[in-house]
């Protein structure tokens, strides 16, 4: 398309669009050709761009356009195109927000427009739009819903008072005041003893005199003046509770020096030529409000007895008053001395800010490239976006949401359900981010969960912390019914072995000292309750034994030897089986000599036995001595201890030894099960798990350590060997 001036651009637009609006009449009862035409001026008049003012018209014809972005975009550019339909989507959006409550609204709108204020062109169409109606209801005089006035009071002319846009801002405000609190406003205007022009023209020879005035002083300064409207004279009264001849600034100015000493000197001068009314001083200059304002207030009467309100300040308070981040706003509408207002302090207020910053770059925007300002301002203004459900109801969501966190957002069973969406009517993939304005709707399956692969966070199906935490949720209840399915099953096989098939479960919960049959069965599928002390449950005490049966078992006791070891060449001697790296029979084991304790029977690979041994060696203690298994008695004690006896698996009994196993692998789904059917099949009794997974670059790593009981090491060793085929299985192994 070959290059055309901007001027052409508008006249293109308007012969474009007015086939489309000469006979529309909008929802306000505005026809939208003249409507478009009245808009167009404010922006001139507030120095829009040639491409704003093309875009008024071709705002209102993407309602009767299939393809909006296309056709726009074929005829003008891609650029006015985006900005014609992401106007229309907001406005649409701001019909459907209209049905809630006050305050709801009004939220919800500032948040839209901060969403949609990555292009502030939009922004900059709403506001000259919302004025057009206005005035068109004032002209009119036809009824305006109170929606429209609040909002347009408490969101559009605020947000038109940060952008520095004053006469949107000002005339605004009067016309939704005079909407809303139509008496009020009529005898607030009687009680202005002077129309506004007469004002203007007192405030404007004010201004002229004192500049005169003060140059002949030798002070250069710009003096402005600044008549006051009804609303913000009524908002004083209230807020500081004053009566209408208490309100002092109806006639202000504002000077403007270069130095902070012209300051005073214009003050003293001031002083001199008016009479000041001395409650009505502030020196915000020595004393700077909290907001880190500075200017220096008065007010004087003239001759006449009038009082005017006059603020004194340099250029640089001035420029940090009128642009800083929340100083002006602070003031005129959150009550620097406890007035009513609206709060200019939080996220809210910066943003905001940010808007006012980007104002510059206006006419900028209207390029292909983008300042690295105004970039870094977009990605700060672009946390939220706003969708539509297929009634046109308004979803906030964050920014990158897609349509699962949408689903999730409307109803946790929905989002389980979802299985697919359409963004304005198109099927797309449901790890495709969102847009402001689109139509979303989601195709949802009968029953059924979510995807693992939504928690993944590369695959970017979920941004929501609400949509994550669902999901969650949903899998961690999920692992909890299968470990109680498995542990019921375990119970119920033990009470078929044990002939106990006729208690109820709920009553051996309860007796077991559990609150429900439930959480008995959770605790034996996570192996964290042994069967055993289910099985000793049902067997009957042991008979109590007499004073010489006592004695006779004492006795044999002593001559039998503890943990099943032997220590050569001792008898009787007290022994136990080291926690640090439990031996069983078949284990290579060494003894050592402890005091009050007896001997400490370790495996010899035992890392804390061979730094006893080399302690023992150093000081000649001689307090290692030879142990071998009792079982083994018959062979050399020596070779036993040394780890090359060949003796037969079943030759040390059917005591059990409690033993710790390292087992690392691939964390999947069903791993646990198993590995612990792998223990199960060899009749190894599971006494203690503990699992925990790691993220490396690899892939997740599940690293479970179990604590069995086994009558020999050469058993264990045959069922490591197992364990090593499971699929996922990295490593076996004895801790």
């Amino acid at each position: 398309m070959p290059d055309i001036t901007p001027q052409a651009t508008l006249e293109n637009a308007k012969v474009f669009a007015q086939p489309f609006l000469r006979h529309v009449t909008l929802e306000t009862g505005e026809n939208a050709w003249l409507h478009a035409q009245a808009v167009s001026q404010i922006l001139l008049d507030i120095g829009g761009s040639e491409a704003m003012q093309a875009a008024c018209y071709l705002v209102y014809t993407c309602e009767h356009l299939n393809k909006p972005l296309e056709v726009i975009g074929q005829a003008f550019d891609e650029n006015l195109a985006s900005l014609a339909v992401e106007t229309t989507k907001l406005m649409h959006m701001q019909k459907q927000t209209r049905a809630a409550t006050a305050t709801a609204h009004t939220e919800t709108v500032r948040k839209m427009l901060l969403a949609f204020s990555r292009d502030l062109r939009v922004v900059m169409l709403r506001l000259a739009s919302r004025l057009q109606s206005l005035r068109y209801f004032a002209a009119t005089k036809a009824d305006v819903s109170e929606s429209m006035a609040r909002e347009s009071l408490q969101v559009f002319a605020p947000l038109a008072n940060r952008l520095g846009i004053w006469q949107i801002k000002w005339e605004m405000e009067d016309l939704s005041f005079r909407f809303l609190e139509p008496q009020t406003y009529k005898e607030t205007a009687r009680l202005l003893d002077e129309k506004r022009t007469l004002r203007e023209d007192y405030v404007e020879q004010l201004r002229e005199q004192l500049q005169t005035d003060l140059a002949k002083q030798g002070i250069k300064a710009e003096v402005q003046g600044r008549p006051k409207h009804i609303y913000s004279i009524v908002k004083k009264m209230r807020g500081k509770d004053l009566g209408f001849d208490q309100v002092f600034d109806i006639r202000a100015l504002r000077v403007i020096v270069a130095e902070i000493d012209d300051c005073y000197g214009a003050l003293s001068w001031v002083h001199a030529q008016f009479s000041p009314i001395s409650d009505e001083f502030d020196d915000y200059i020595a004393k700077p409000k909290a907001n880190g304002y500075q200017s220096l207030h008065t007010v004087v009467r003239d001759a006449s007895g009038q009082a005017i309100e006059v603020q004194i300040r340099t250029q640089s308070m001035h420029d940090k008053a009128e642009h800083g981040v929340a100083a002006h706003w602070v003031y005129k509408e959150a009550g620097a001395k406890g007035y009513a207002g609206v709060s200019a302090t939080g996220s809210y207020d910066a943003k905001i800010a940010v808007l006012r910053q980007l104002l510059a770059w206006e006419r900028d925007l209207t390029q292909s490239e983008q300042s690295d300002i105004s970039q870094e301002s977009a990605a700060i203004l672009s946390d939220r976006i706003y969708v539509l459900t297929p009634e046109a109801a308004v979803v906030e969501l964050p920014q990158g949401a897609t349509a699962v966190d949408f689903a999730y957002t409307l109803h946790t069973d929905l989002g389980h359900r979802c299985r697919g969406a359409k963004l304005d009517g198109v099927m797309v993939p449901l790890n495709t981010p969102l847009k402001n304005g689109q139509t979303v709707e989601i195709n949802a399956a009968k029953e059924g969960g979510p995807s693992r692969d939504w928690l993944n966070v590369e695959l970017g199906y979920l941004t929501s912390s609400r949509a994550k935490s669902k999901v969650r949720a949903w899998f961690n209840a999920l692992a909890m019914m299968e470990t109680i399915a498995r542990g019921r099953e375990a119970v119920e096989k033990l009470l078929q072995r044990e002939g106990k098939t006729a208690i109820k479960l709920v009553d051996l919960a309860v007796q077991l000292g559990f609150k429900s049959a439930d959480d008995l069965f959770e605790v034996v599928g996570k192996d964290e309750y042994s069967l055993r002390t289910i099985e000793a449950f049902f067997k009957p005490p042991a008979p109590e034994l007499s004073t010489e049966e006592l004695l006779h078992k004492r006795a044999k006791a002593e001559k039998t030897p503890i943990g099943g070891v032997l220590v050569v060449g001792v008898d009787s001697l007290l022994t136990q089986l080291a926690k640090c790296c439990k031996p069983a029979p078949g284990d290579a084991i060494g003894g050592y000599v402890t005091r009050g304790k007896g001997v400490s029977i370790h495996r010899q690979s035992c890392s804390n036995f061979q730094a006893l041994v080399a302690r023992n060696e150093a000081n000649d203690e001689g307090r290692v001595i030879d142990v071998a298994w009792a079982k083994e008695k018959s062979a050399n004690p020596r070779t036993v201890s040394n780890g090359s006896s060949n003796s037969n698996s079943n030759s040390y009994g059917n005591e059990v030894y409690p033993v710790d196993v390292v087992i690392e692998a691939a964390d999947s789904q069903g791993l646990l099960k198993a590995i612990l059917e792998v223990f199960s099949k060899d009749k190894l009794n599971v006494i203690a798990a503990n699992t925990q997974s790691h993220r490396s670059s690899g892939g997740d790593t599940a690293v479970m350590t179990f604590t069995v009981e086994v009558t020999n090491s050469a058993r264990l060793n045959k069922v490591l060997s197992q364990v090593l085929e499971v699929q996922g299985v990295r490593s076996a192994r004895r801790r």
